[in-house]
């Protein structure tokens, strides 16, 4: 789980101040203190101009993001872009006024350094830890690691009066687990557990019934309630939710097909159960266009998807991510996380010309 190891060590828009004073206290500077941004704020800024240059470590962040038009705009809009990619995708075409793909290692791929082969560390979502080792032939004799790319940027950037020492962190990774372990308690013995078969398991203090709660005991956070997002007092408004099908990872698609929903070499499609296909003057098989209703008078709209009969509630319709990205605006979030409100965006749909009537 990419979320969560991420958040085992430290990236965050919000990082604790124990970390940041652990990492002043090994390194010899201070680091900043203030929030970060998170995906949504980021595109924000950008879209203001304060944000002027995007390094982007892996992912497919244009294909993903929500708010296509606007997220598009953000990314051209910017001085610099960097993606530092193991394969070609859409984000390489939807970059900044200069562009930079740095191709790297995958994790599949032998990555050897000045110490010696190298291994990096996973964390699933059982809070295993394990070693991860390459075993593949790199695509290229030139490939370079994620690790060294990042590292030979920092020190081109911030030069020779760094406190850090970016070659030995790239030359053996031993180096920075020791220095993950002394940031993080809950490392100990990082480098010697991480070579134990099958990894070792990280304190999860919910499985060992601690809980950090002014009642010391687990409490429950308790959601507004069914009717939290607001009514959209039009009869013909849908909540739309995005979906991934079978054959998909994330923003990967494997195939165009969704055998469990019995959709086959196709994705542009909007699912409808009988009563609200009839509600809406549709049929299985029409093509529609579905439209976001705004609330900051920007049109959001997408054509083409085909009506296919699907047992979903009432006021409800699906299409499948990110094809249906561009309906869902970046100011519609959780007012908290800002995750992206992907799984309810009010919409109409609209028939087609040739098919009104």
């Amino acid at each position: 789980s990419n979320v969560q190891e991420n958040r085992t060590v430290g990236i965050t828009k919000k990082p604790p101040a124990e970390m940041l004073d652990r990492i002043r206290d090994l390194f010899g500077f201070e680091p900043p203190r203030a929030n970060g941004h998170d995906t949504v704020l980021a595109f924000e800024a950008m879209l203001r101009g304060e944000a002027k240059v995007l390094i982007a470590l892996g992912g497919n962040l244009a294909a993903a993001a929500p708010d296509t038009m606007a997220t598009h705009r953000a990314l051209r809009g910017l001085d610099l872009t960097v993606t530092i990619s193991t394969k070609l995708n859409r984000t390489h075409m939807v970059h900044g006024k200069d562009a930079f793909i740095l191709p790297c290692l995958s994790r599949s791929e032998i990555d050897v350094q000045s110490n010696g082969p190298q291994s990096i560390t996973v964390e699933d979502s059982m809070s295993m830890v394990h070693a991860s080792t390459g075993q593949n032939a790199p695509a290229s004799e030139h490939l370079r690691s994620e690790t060294a790319i990042v590292a030979g940027l920092a020190r081109a950037v911030l030069g020779e009066s760094s406190s850090v020492t970016w070659e030995n962190f790239a030359a053996d990774y031993d180096k920075i687990r020791d220095a993950i372990e002394r940031v993080f308690p809950i490392f100990q013995g990082y480098n010697a557990r991480v070579r134990i078969p099958g990894g070792f398991h990280l304190t999860s203090l919910a499985r060992e019934r601690i809980w950090a709660t002014p009642s010391g005991k687990a409490e429950f956070a308790v959601f507004e309630g069914l009717e939290e997002d607001p009514h959209q007092g039009d009869p013909t408004a849908l909540w739309l939710t995005t979906m991934r099908s079978h054959d998909q990872y994330n923003t990967t698609l494997y195939s165009r097909s969704d055998r469990y929903r019995g959709v086959f070499h196709q994705r542009m499609v909007v699912f409808l159960n009988g009563r609200e296909m009839a509600r809406q003057g549709v049929r299985p098989g029409d093509t529609v266009a579905l439209e976001t209703i705004s609330t900051d008078g920007a049109t959001r709209r997408v054509d083409g998807f085909k009506v296919i009969a699907y047992q979903l509630p009432d006021g409800c319709c699906g299409a499948y991510y990110p094809e249906a990205n561009p309906l869902v605006p970046l100011y519609a979030r959780d007012p908290q996380s800002h995750t992206p409100s992907y799984k309810a965006v009010p919409v109409r749909i609209r028939r087609l010309a040739a098919q009104e009537g």
